[in-house]
């Protein structure tokens, strides 16, 4: 399972002109699965996410969560993240698993977010999406799971 997940001021996810995602200060969440990802895993990245300390304290330091300062999520599906550029110019995307099982594993991510307390909101999978964000730093970190 990986994730890139960007510090945000603000963020939106649209499909065919309508926003269905929208959320101010927090994180985007950009959650890309693989054939062999569990559950387990899901709720890993949704604890990870939350609660990486990447938001400044008073002093300036990268000391904070989002969960500390109950901030949102926005979480987008993004298949592409398992895409495999080593070889000739156009991106493979074998290692990224299929739609019916993807999609219940993103939602998980989501559930558990939830849980831990997050405010979420999320794209919409299967679908062209078009995510606009305004970075925070910029902050974005790639997460391994």
């Amino acid at each position: 399972m990986r994730a890139v997940i960007q510090r945000v001021r603000e963020a939106s996810v649209t499909v065919d002109g309508d926003v269905v995602g929208r959320i101010g200060p927090g994180i985007v969440a950009l959650v890309g699965i693989t054939h062999d990802d569990t559950a387990a895993q899901a709720a890993k990245l949704a604890d990870k996410v939350w609660n990486l300390r990447i938001f400044d304290d008073p002093h300036g330091v990268m000391n904070r969560s989002a969960a500390d300062e109950g901030l949102e999520v926005l979480v987008v599906s993004q298949f592409t993240l398992y895409g495999d550029t080593r070889k000739g110019r156009r991106p493979g995307y074998s290692d990224a698993a299929r739609p019916e099982f993807a999609e219940p594993l993103v939602d998980a991510v989501v559930d558990e977010l939830r849980a831990l307390g997050a405010v979420v909101e999320t794209g919409r999978f299967r679908t062209e999406m078009a995510v606009a964000l305004v970075n925070d730093g910029p902050v974005t970190l790639s997460i391994e799971i």
